[in-house]
């Protein structure tokens, strides 16, 4: 089974996960937008990237997880309107694709892997413990995005197999 776990916004990142391995980890397409040339999630290159990876593969044994991720205290509501759009994007993207879509809170998948209340690179650190092989791919800070990508798709593997 090919899992897409999927850290969204525009800064967010992509992990295609494979039988426990992990096969590629990319981080989110975006772009320029408008006159400010605002960043927003590049829907085209999203649909290519997925598109590329599964051709081979047979839809029944993709699943794609999204990190599904509520309003902030604290967060503007442009960055929010923002984040909702990028969110939308996606499940836009997956439903087009008529691929499985399904939805964790990050609570759920933080607990797992003991990290609630974490500072943000505890991810990077625990994804690096659990994945040795990709600790180049996160070796700056900005990479948090990657490693929860990676441990929401992994989660999904290690819940989802015992679920069956």
């Amino acid at each position: 089974m090919l899992i897409i776990g999927i850290d969204p916004g525009i800064t967010g990142s992509i992990c295609f996960f494979e039988d426990g391995k992990i096969i590629d980890l990319i981080e989110m397409p975006n772009m320029a937008d408008g006159k400010k040339q605002k960043k927003q999630v590049n829907g085209a290159q999203i649909y290519n990237e997925i598109f590329l990876r599964t051709k081979n593969v047979e839809k029944k044994n993709i699943k794609v997880v999204i990190e599904h991720v509520s309003a902030m205290p604290g967060q503007g509501v442009t960055s929010m309107f923002n984040f909702g759009q990028s969110f939308g994007v996606l499940k836009g993207i997956c439903s087009a694709m008529q691929l499985s879509t399904h939805f964790v809170r990050p609570i759920k998948w933080k607990k797992f892997f003991n990290l609630i209340n974490a500072e943000k690179d505890a991810s990077r650190t625990k994804a690096i413990e659990i994945f040795p092989y990709i600790s180049t791919q996160l070796s700056r800070k900005k990479d948090a995005n990657k490693a929860d990508a990676a441990l929401i798709a992994s989660f999904f593997y290690e819940t989802y197999q015992s679920d069956q």
